[in-house]
């Protein structure tokens, strides 16, 4: 089986992280959304946009917002790839999460990011993501 990165609307994206994303729903707003095709069906999806953070949204700087796969193999490292090339960006990960597919695809961990919950007046009243401190992963424009 052979993947290939194809253009996504984010309705479709976001359609596809609803259905299957084990604890984020889909995002509001991007700057572009990758999709990841086995041929016959989306397998992956990314969405990239501004960072969440205020202080990180320079003008400069995108963020994977979500990134999402049925769990087919390769899917995950190929849209991080195809992320980094479309925008040369930065993006962010749980803790929780290895990074593997970040590294595979020649990102660098560059320590902790972000807190462990919203705070402020747009903090939800219940808590809809984990808590936990987020990697942040950077690819350097050489």
């Amino acid at each position: 089986m052979s993947l290939e990165i194809v253009p996504i609307k984010l309705k479709e994206a976001n359609a596809f992280v609803a259905e299957h994303h084990r604890h984020h729903g889909p995002v509001t707003g991007h700057k572009f959304s990758i999709g990841c095709s086995d041929g016959k069906k989306i397998v992956g999806v990314a969405i990239v946009g501004r960072p969440v953070s205020r202080y990180l949204d320079d003008g400069w700087t995108l963020e994977v917002n979500r990134l999402c796969t049925d769990g087919t193999r390769n899917a995950c490292s190929m849209l991080y790839a195809a992320a980094w090339r479309a925008a040369r960006a930065m993006g962010y990960i749980l803790e929780s999460e290895n990074g593997a597919s970040l590294r595979a695809a020649g990102w660098r961990c560059v320590g902790q990011a972000g807190g462990l919950q919203w705070t402020g007046r747009r903090r939800p009243e219940v808590e809809l993501y984990p808590q936990q401190m987020k990697l942040r992963f950077q690819q350097e424009i050489k």
